[in-house]
C-alpha cells in the first residue's frame, strides 16, 4: 500500500493516484522516476478502496483520512525534508482539500487537477482553493475535459499558483522530462517562496 522511493532529495513528495488508477500504474511509476531524478523523494500509495480491489472511490473524508495517514507516516519515516503533497487528478484534489483544511505541509504538486466533472464545467470544485496557504505547482493539459483553462484561470487568478499548461494535452497527459523540469524549477525557487 505504501512504497517510498528514497534518494538524497530536498523534498518528500507524497503522491496520490487518480480515481481509476493505482500506485503501480505506469503513469505513477513514471512520475516517481522523473521526480526522483530532480530533487524529490517520492512516496506512492493506494487509497483504501483500491487496496480492496475494483469499485468506486471512497467518499472524500475517507480519502482524506487515508492520505493524511500516509503523509504522516512518510514524514515520520523520512524526516528533515520539505513535505509536498499532491498527485494526479483525484489524488491531487484530495491533497488540495487537506491543505485547505490546514494539513501541515510545505507545498502542493498537482497534475491534471480535476476542477469540474467531465462535461460539467458548470459544477466547479473550487470553493476550497482560496483557503490553501502553501505554494502550489499545478500542471494541466489545455485539452483536459475535467479542467477548462478559462475556468481554472479565473478560479486561481489571485491565489499566486504556479500554473502550467501543456499545449494540446488532455487529462491523461504522459509524465515527461518537461514535467520534471517544471517541478525541479519550482522546487529550486522554493526557499524564496516559503
Amino acid at each position: 500500500m505504501f512504497e517510498p522511493a528514497v534518494a538524497p532529495g530536498k523534498a518528500l513528495f507524497v503522491a496520490g493516484h487518480g480515481a481509476g488508477s493505482h500506485m503501480n500504474h505506469p503513469g505513477m511509476l513514471k512520475l516517481s522516476e522523473v521526480l526522483r531524478g530532480r530533487g524529490f523523494d517520492v512516496v506512492r500509495f493506494n487509497f483504501l478502496y483500491r487496496e480492496k480491489g475494483a469499485g468506486p472511490p471512497d467518499r472524500m473524508p475517507k480519502l482524506q483520512a487515508c492520505f493524511s495517514a500516509v503523509a504522516g507516516r512518510a514524514r515520520h519515516e523520512i524526516p528533515g525534508k520539505k513535505l509536498i503533497i499532491g498527485g494526479r487528478s483525484m489524488g491531487g484534489r484530495v491533497a488540495s482539500m487537506l491543505a485547505a483544511e490546514g494539513f501541515a505541509c510545505d507545498g502542493l504538486l498537482l497534475l491534471a487537477y480535476p476542477l469540474h466533472p467531465a462535461g460539467k464545467p458548470e459544477r466547479p470544485r473550487d470553493t476550497h482553493l482560496s483557503s490553501i496557504k502553501v505554494p502550489v505547482l499545478c500542471i494541466n493539459g489545455t485539452r483536459d475535459a475535467l479542467c477548462r483553462k478559462d475556468l481554472m484561470s479565473t478560479a486561481i487568478a489571485d491565489l499566486g499558483w504556479d500554473m502550467h499548461w501543456l499545449e494540446g494535452k488532455d487529462h491523461s497527459f504522459p509524465v515527461t522530462a518537461e514535467v520534471g523540469e517544471l517541478a525541479a524549477r519550482w522546487l529550486a525557487g522554493f526557499d524564496s517562496i516559503t
